[in-house]
């Protein structure tokens, strides 16, 4: 087994707030210089940009946990990652099925795009990325567990959607496989500040929005192979994996 290092929170240019400049090319050429070995694609509440960066990824020996980041109807963000494109599709159903209609101002709130490799647009979603679903945090956790997704709250510790913020606390018996903080935080103060929260994994992540935030903030997996078995089994302490911030 070895080390890998990982981002695992990161957004393209079709999350409203991602910059125009975080187009699949460039992610993966700015995960390459800071010689990431995992990153987490989390748009908002889409997963349209994730088969181009899969296939960018690839061949530049990058492996691409493919997920999106959730706002659940509390206004609580979740990152959801899957391990095989049928379960993304599935996903995606769910999450068109559930997004309020709320349609996007790209003046006010940026533009959604996916693009090609020649970084051409070939979609512009409508619907406002950003708004919330009308599923609650406990029935998106179902979803993405029925379909072998990994659920973690994302970015626990902000003052701004998160379990703390939306709800006040973080539900004792959440079925979590693990919980995201932020790179202003280190695990040790966090557990120091949230003793009962000991038994979940931890994960640190960018939350990158521009590419220079792209590898601020890593998770490192102590694991045999990257792919999405051996990150599981990493946050479950199985068989000597492990995760390390």
């Amino acid at each position: 087994m070895k080390t890998y290092r990982a981002d695992l929170h990161i957004h393209t240019l079709l999350s409203p707030c991602g910059d125009l400049e975080m187009s699949p090319i460039n992610i993966v050429r700015k995960a390459r210089e800071m010689q990431l070995d995992i990153i987490g694609i989390t748009d908002h509440n889409s997963t349209r940009q994730l088969p181009l960066i899969v296939e960018l990824a690839r061949e530049k020996d990058l492996f691409v946990l493919m997920g999106t980041e959730v706002t659940t109807r509390e206004e609580v963000h979740c990152l959801a990652f899957f391990e095989k494109l049928e379960e993304i599709v599935e996903f995606q159903k769910y999450l068109d099925e559930h997004l309020v209609g709320m349609k996007n101002d790209p003046h006010r709130f940026g533009y959604q795009v996916v693009v090609d490799r020649d970084e051409q647009i070939v979609y512009e979603e409508e619907r406002l990325l950003i708004a919330a679903l009308d599923q609650g945090l406990d029935q998106v956790e179902k979803m993405v567990h029925e379909l072998n997704g990994l659920f973690i709250p994302a970015h626990v510790n902000r003052e701004r959607y998160s379990l703390t913020s939306q709800l006040g606390f973080i539900p004792a018996g959440l079925n979590a496989d693990a919980l995201e903080i932020s790179g202003h935080i280190t695990r040790e103060k966090f557990l120091e500040d949230n003793p009962h929260l000991e038994g979940y994994a931890i994960i640190r992540s960018s939350d990158a929005h521009t590419p220079e935030k792209i590898g601020e903030t890593v998770t490192e997996f102590w694991i045999k192979t990257c792919d999405f078995q051996e990150i599981k089994m990493a946050l479950k302490q199985l068989e000597g994996r492990k995760v390390m911030v």
